[in-house]
């Protein structure tokens, strides 16, 4: 498993609103299971864009946070035809001159997890770390089923 760590609001988007692309300025082989990091950085400006308020954007939910997992997705690809100047169909999240990792089945954790991420790219989460996201989701798991 490999964590990618994004600024807020963006972030959020990924975990609440839908957002099922991260603009990167590098490409990856990596396919599989991701964690999402909410990095201790700000896009300030972001915060007004039309697409983060459409996503419902609420600086008051847990997962508007930073410096911790919010979501699990899955990376399931890579466009990288707006770097060279192409056009891509990947939707409205998707940024000019940038690859397009390809987000699905996105899972908003029940709580965020404290962690320390990295930037740019993928890093590699510690296995205690993987454990309790495992764990949460199992017991939320349970909880569900037994209502």
């Amino acid at each position: 498993m490999q964590a990618l760590s994004v600024q807020q609001p963006w972030a959020f988007a990924i975990a609440r609103g839908g957002k099922s692309v991260s603009n990167e300025s590098v490409p990856t082989a990596y396919r599989g299971p991701l964690l999402v990091h909410a990095s201790m950085r700000v896009d300030l400006k972001a915060c007004d864009s039309p697409l983060i308020q459409a996503a419902g954007w609420d600086p008051r939910d847990p997962l508007a946070t930073i410096g911790a997992i919010i979501a699990v997705a899955e990376l399931d690809g890579v466009c990288s035809a707006a770097v060279r100047g192409g056009s891509c169909d990947c939707g409205p999240w998707a940024e000019p001159g940038a690859h397009h990792w390809h987000l699905g089945g996105v899972r908003a954790l029940p709580r965020p997890i404290v962690a320390l991420g990295r930037s740019p790219g993928l890093w590699e989460p510690k296995p205690a770390l993987v454990t309790e996201i495992s764990t949460m989701f199992a017991a939320t798991a349970a909880l569900d089923h037994s209502s």
